[in-house]
C-alpha cells in the first residue's frame, strides 16, 4: 500500500526507514522522500512511527483467546 502518493513510497519502505532509525516524519522524508511533497501523508507516517516506538497495550495480553 502506498503511504505517500507524491513520492510513490509504500508502507514497507516507511517501516524500513523507521527500522533503520528514523524517529520523525522529517527523518523518514530525508531517508526515502515520503512526506516531502504535499504533506497529506504526515499523519499516516506518524502512525507508523508511534506503532514502532510506543509500547502497545496489546503486547501484555495473553496469546490465547
Amino acid at each position: 500500500m502506498y503511504v505517500c502518493i507524491c513520492a510513490a513510497v509504500p508502507d514497507t519502505e516507511i517501516r524500513s526507514c523507521i527500522a533503520r532509525g528514523a524517529r520523525t516524519v522529517e527523518e523518514v522524508g530525508d531517508a526515502c522522500g515520503a512526506g516531502t511533497g504535499c504533506g497529506s501523508c504526515h499523519d499516516h507516517i506518524d502512525v507508523f512511527l508511534a506503532a514502532a516506538h510506543a509500547p502497545s497495550e496489546l503486547a501484555g495480553l495473553p496469546a490465547t483467546a
